[in-house]
């Protein structure tokens, strides 16, 4: 063998080769390592592959989020959207449950079950160190994925039903701020991906109005930046209603993919709240529940902006909203000598309460010829100066007859702040709300479809089901909660069963006829017409076609707190110990009482108050609340009283120590 020699830097090159040969070699051991554990180092991955595996297995996923990590990596906020891949057959049902643990802990939305994690275990080839609550460890190299902390918590927590409420502004002693800027921000952009979802579209145009609340353009900035993050285009609606915000997302030419309106309804200037929409109505409590569940992980994650971005573009709704009521009333009224100005020669007066509802003197009952002289707090005013916009409030009803006495007016129409409810006052002063309300709706909506069904909450009263039922129509008393009372009329719809209209004591009514909104100014148009058609024809007021309402002589509302936790089982427990001792005919108390028919919520007994007088009282648990809510309605002088202390003695001799029983007793006990 013959060695040649080597100069120097001929040495110098071959070490040089030998050195970048080894580093190659070390890089490519490294990144087989980093492909062989990237799955538990990296919580970008992690999410990444829970979104693929969550959409694989069917969820609706299309955002993943990483709210903290372990194993040297910086806790941080990302997303990703990920196209399904087809899984083979035989992973498909172990995908399912992995996708299911991983997208809820490593989005800190959900909790986790040890059935759960077991099958995570098994799908990923990780083995599990610990579970406890709603966190979970996985081992080799831990990754923790922990669920969200007491801010996300407070976010979830303004779910109120079917809205999210909160505080948004200081000023009332022992109310802090709940619904803050970042917090609008982060449900605005997960209203934003839960739409996408929904829809299925890359892109979505959402709608955003308001009521004049003091916060809230604050809020509506920041909902437009969370929007616009998640890759929505979003437009300004400006002052708005209610029922507006819904209508934008079906008028041809604007069809909004979704909606927010942003109100608290009635409640105080320091309130404020989000209503959500899409063409199909407005979203339920399941939705709700996942779109604060998103943005309490949005919140954890941090980073949020809560200024509006460029580009928001300003469409104000209520001038096209308006036009379509007007539209409505010509075709109602059908003039045949004056069409374009059917109200011409009515004087009718409104009373927003300085909420949103003064468009519709302005912009709805002046163009069709009324004379709106004597309205009253049409300007919007946040801090709401003069009365609650609310139909329900004494003080608001009272400022709505003065201002029909006093300026001579044929009707008047009280508005709430944001319009999905309303009351109506005749040309006598007569407060045409709550029952009332309902029996004029009945009578109007039972002409137009005989024999008909009316769904109401369950406090209405004796009289109006005798009214209803006089006028050939089916009542049927079902739960408290107008989304309750709307969905069942829908459900009766969808069944066969003619179902007009849904109705609440509060004032939030529906119609089939118009998408089943919720929709004050729609109840106010439809009182409106029949009206004038009175009017037209000779025929009665529609204050006089209330005469034949029988009304209670006196009624009383009171609330019972629930000191424990588990407050729904404890209220239940209550129901059922009542109702056993309402049948229970050797008992000393109730021996003129007896469970009504339907009860669908809580329960409502029957008493005979003698000389064919009957009252009755109901007893139901709050849908949010801690509390019990009793209802008293009786036909004789001093029945409440009667019925109250009846009720107070059964509440002593069952010693519910966890229910305070002092404002049922205090009917009674006062002289």
């Amino acid at each position: 063998m013959r060695f040649f020699p080597l100069s120097l830097a001929g040495v110098f090159l071959l070490a040089a080769r030998v050195v970048v040969v080894f580093l190659l070699a070390a890089r490519v051991v490294v990144v087989v390592a980093r492909r062989r554990t990237r799955c538990v180092d990296d919580p970008v991955v992690i999410v990444r592959r829970a979104t693929r595996e969550a959409m694989d297995a069917g969820a609706d996923v299309g955002v993943g989020i990483v709210v903290g990590a372990e194993c040297g990596a910086h806790p941080r906020q990302t997303t990703t959207r990920i196209r399904p891949a087809q899984p083979s057959h035989e992973a498909r049902e172990h995908r399912r449950n992995a996708a299911r643990v991983m997208r809820a802990n490593a989005s800190g939305v959900g909790a986790v079950d040890a059935r759960a994690l077991r099958a995570t275990a098994s799908a990923t080839g990780r083995r599990v160190s610990s579970a406890s609550g709603s966190r979970i460890t996985v081992s080799r190299r831990r990754v923790r994925a922990m669920a969200t902390t007491a801010d996300g918590e407070r976010v979830k927590k303004l779910q109120n039903g079917s809205d999210i409420r909160g505080v948004a502004l200081e000023g009332v002693e022992g109310e802090g701020i709940t619904l803050d800027a970042t917090t609008a921000s982060a449900i605005g952009r997960a209203f934003a991906d839960w739409l996408m979802v929904k829809t299925g579209a890359r892109e979505v145009t959402i709608g955003v109005g308001r009521d004049p609340r003091l916060s809230g353009e604050m809020l509506r900035d920041a909902m437009f930046a969370g929007m616009a993050a998640s890759g929505a285009k979003v437009v300004d609606m400006g002052l708005a209603t209610t029922p507006a915000c819904f209508m934008a997302t079906v008028t041809p030419g604007v069809e909004y993919a979704g909606s927010v309106m942003l109100t608290a309804s009635h409640l105080p200037f320091n309130r404020n709240g989000m209503k959500f929409f899409t063409s199909a109505g407005g979203l339920d409590k399941p939705d709700i529940k996942d779109i604060c569940a998103r943005a309490a992980a949005y919140v954890e994650a941090g980073g949020l902006s809560v200024n509006a971005p460029s580009g928001v573009v300003r469409a104000p709704f209520l001038p096209t909203y308006a036009a379509q009521l007007c539209d409505i009333i010509r075709k109602g009224v059908n003039s045949p000598t004056n069409y374009d100005k059917p109200l011409s020669g009515m004087k009718i007066v409104v009373d927003a309460g300085n909420g949103s509802g003064g468009f519709f003197a302005d912009l709805v009952l002046a163009p069709l010829g009324a004379d709106t002289n004597g309205s009253q707090f049409l300007n919007p005013d946040g801090s709401f100066p003069n009365h609650s916009p609310n139909p329900e409030d004494k003080e608001a009803m009272e400022a709505g007859v003065r201002a029909v006495l006093s300026s001579k007016a044929d009707l008047g129409i009280v508005f709430d702040t944001d319009v999905d409810r309303s009351a109506v006052i005749d040309a006598s002063g007569k407060e045409i709300n709550r029952n009332k309300l309902i029996a004029l709706l009945s009578e109007i909506v039972l002409k137009e479809n005989p024999g008909a069904t009316i769904v109401t909450d369950s406090v209405t009263s004796d009289g109006l089901h005798k009214f209803i039922k006089a006028k050939g129509g089916h009542h049927l008393r079902f739960m408290r909660g107008y989304k309750n009372v709307i969905n069942k009329g829908k459900e009766l719809n969808a069944a066969g069963v003619v179902t007009p209209l849904m109705i609440e004591t509060s004032g939030h009514g529906a119609m089939s006829e118009n998408y089943d909104l919720d929709d004050g100014a729609y109840l106010a148009v439809k009182i409106i017409i029949e009206a004038v058609r009175r009017r037209i024809a000779n025929e009665p007021s529609i204050g006089q076609v209330l005469e034949t309402l029988e009304e209670p002589l006196e009624e009383a509302e009171v609330r019972l707190k629930i000191v424990d936790p588990d407050f729904k089982a404890y209220g239940g427990n209550v129901i059922e110990s009542l109702l056993e001792t309402v049948n229970d005919t050797d008992h000393p108390l109730f021996g003129k009482s007896s469970p009504a028919e339907d009860n669908y919520e809580g329960l409502r007994v029957c008493v005979d108050e003698g000389d064919g007088n009957k009252g009755w009282f109901l007893l139901r648990c709050s849908l949010h609340d801690p509390v019990m809510v009793l209802n008293f309605e009786s036909q004789v002088s001093g029945g409440v009283k009667i019925m109250a202390e009846e009720v107070g003695a059964w509440l002593i001799d069952q010693n519910f120590s966890k229910l305070d029983a002092s404002a049922v007793h205090a009917l009674y006990r006062t002289p």
